[in-house]
């Protein structure tokens, strides 16, 4: 039977290697720079996105950009920080879904602590093909996207199964 610590686990090793990763890019590559990786289709950059996912809200005011971004994430962490304090149940369904809330609370603390210790959040990886390029991102970024590939497997599997039939009292008086 998984544990209630398993999922916080996940999150503090997300979070960790969320902090690593972004601790060497600061310290290793500059502003702006890019380094190729697999020319055509993989550089590591240093980004810093003011806004959220693909530069969303970039260009809001900073006092109510970081109010709202701060806001948002504190409430997603409580949201499911309590949803992973429920009683666990031993079924794999259970298990995917924990482990998909967890990438998510782990992405979403490294980025939360990134934008309230610095205002902006370090992105470095950068797919691109041609002259199609994918915005920059950062490994919090990937345990998120994980979690909602996780949470969507999650729901379509539940999709499948029939919902038990409930015994039926009949009152007789």
């Amino acid at each position: 039977m998984p544990s209630r610590v398993f999922p916080f686990s996940i999150a503090i090793a997300v979070f960790l290697l969320d902090r690593l990763s972004k601790w060497i890019i600061k310290g290793h590559v500059d502003a702006q720079e890019t380094l190729s990786v697999i020319p055509g289709f993989f550089n590591i950059v240093h980004a810093e996105n003011p806004g959220v996912a693909f530069g969303l809200l970039a260009d809001a005011s900073g006092a109510w950009r970081t109010f709202f971004l701060v806001g948002l994430s504190a409430t997603v962490l409580v949201f499911i920080t309590l949803m992973l304090l429920k009683p666990v149940r031993a079924s794999a369904p259970d298990l995917v879904l924990r482990i998909g809330l967890a990438c998510i609370l782990g992405g979403a603390l490294g980025n939360l602590y990134d934008r309230v210790v610095n205002g902006t959040v370090t992105d470095f990886v950068e797919v691109y093909t041609g002259t199609h390029y994918f915005p920059a991102f950062n490994v919090a970024d990937s345990g998120i996207s994980v979690g909602a590939g996780l949470l969507l497997l999650d729901m379509w599997r539940g999709r499948g199964k029939k919902a038990e039939p409930r015994a039926r009292t009949i009152d007789v008086s």
